[in-house]
């Protein structure tokens, strides 16, 4: 006896698997821990932890007269409601600080930078762009004399905008098609 779900069409991500044998075969997850962070002309070294990469589409509500079933959803400007903060041990290098003491005495440089992503072989697997940011607010290390853990330093970035660029996007997708193709021959 034939069933509904049998006359619908296969969905694409059944269709691909499919195609390429790859049914049943995993594909992880990248690891959080594994990234860089690379900001016009600073040299920083090592990030430990980011956060803020995060963009929204702002609802704007219209309710049409005489339909009081639904109101309308209607998608407006795309905004960047979160800071970047960036997080990094202390070191000798001063150029995070430099770049905030210069913005609070009034020397604004904007910067655009990336955060990478990497695999596991510490190859970039997919990337985002943040333009024009400026430190906004800079957070010292906390000292206990009766710990022996690493300190840190924090900065908090504004920007003008995040992207995910289409090279980004043909990265992780090729380097996809590269494991899955590894995985089969």
């Amino acid at each position: 006896m034939a069933t509904l779900s049998s006359f619908l069409p296969v969905g694409a991500n059944a269709a691909y698997a499919g195609i390429t044998g790859a049914l049943g075969r995993r594909m992880d997850p990248y690891q959080g821990f594994n990234f860089l962070i690379e900001i016009e002309g600073l040299v920083t070294g090592g990030f430990s932890q980011v956060s803020g990469l995060e963009s929204e589409i702002e609802v704007e509500e219209y309710r049409e007269g005489g339909e009081n079933r639904y109101v309308h959803q209607l998608p407006g400007p795309t905004s960047y409601p979160s800071r970047l903060i960036l997080q990094q041990g202390l070191t000798d290098i001063d150029s995070l600080w430099n770049w905030y003491n210069a913005t609070s005495q009034g020397i604004i440089w904007r910067k655009n930078g990336t955060i990478m992503l990497l695999d596991r072989q510490q190859i970039p697997a997919m990337y985002w762009n943040f333009k024009q940011a400026l430190p906004v607010k800079w957070t010292g290390p906390e000292f206990d004399a009766s710990s022996d853990e690493v300190v840190f330093e924090t900065i908090e970035l504004v920007h003008k905008g995040i992207t995910k660029p289409i090279l980004s996007q043909a990265l992780s997708g090729s380097r996809g098609a590269a494991k899955l193709a590894g995985k089969l021959s």
